[in-house]
């Protein structure tokens, strides 16, 4: 329901997202992947690029990634080759897989952090037995996109949920895989997730010969 046009306090509130792009959050490139890596790696900051490559490898979104303890992605010694959280959102567990180069950086963070399996991977700045913030999660990924000349208007938390799926969309075509690993419970939500149009589909089909 809207308000009235004689209502005062209406004319002085300010819309929820004034001045804001609302809307889908562009998925990284290539080459905008491995420039925040080369920038975090040139300033050092070695949880942040572990927490930027686990965003990446992981496609969770903000409110699970940031509540992944340790145990969730470490056996032994070592960081686990694949990992299963379950999403706050669905309930549903959900499987990703944790690369080389990804499982390095969270080994050179966890191993300066010093921690146990049941902390947070990820704490926060204020109480290190709690988890960051979602809110924090996101000052951070702001700082990120602006650091390499992207308007953070157009990118947010939700571009890592989008990047490797993406990715694997364009290379393979394969919107059923793309579901599990995002874990979607309907085949429809990943297809708007992605932004599959006639055009996508189209192309997949040209590519095809028998």
């Amino acid at each position: 329901m809207g308000h009235s046009q004689f209502d005062d306090a209406s004319r002085e509130r300010a819309a929820w997202n004034a001045g804001k792009r609302v809307g889908t959050k562009r998925p990284f490139t290539r080459k905008q992947v491995w420039a925040i890596r080369f920038f975090l790696d040139r300033e050092r900051r070695i949880r942040d690029r572990a927490l930027f490559d686990m965003a990446i490898d992981s496609k969770l979104r903000g409110c699970d990634l940031v509540k992944i303890r340790v145990g969730d992605v470490v056996v032994g010694p070592e960081i686990r080759a694949r990992a299963i959280v379950v999403q706050q959102k669905t309930g549903r567990p959900v499987q990703f897989e944790i690369t080389s180069d990804v499982r390095a950086s969270l080994l050179a963070w966890l191993g300066r952090r010093g921690c146990t399996v049941e902390d947070y991977a990820f704490p926060s700045r204020v109480d290190h037995t709690k988890h960051m913030s979602t809110r924090q999660y996101a000052r951070l990924v702001d700082g990120w996109v602006t650091a390499i000349g992207l308007r953070e208007e157009e990118y947010g938390t939700h571009s890592f949920r989008r990047t490797k799926a993406s990715m694997i969309c364009k290379a393979t075509g394969n919107i059923r895989a793309i579901q599990i690993l995002l874990g979607h419970s309907k085949i429809e939500n990943t297809v708007r997730y992605l932004g599959v149009d006639v055009e996508d589909a189209l192309l997949l089909a040209e590519r095809t010969e028998i």
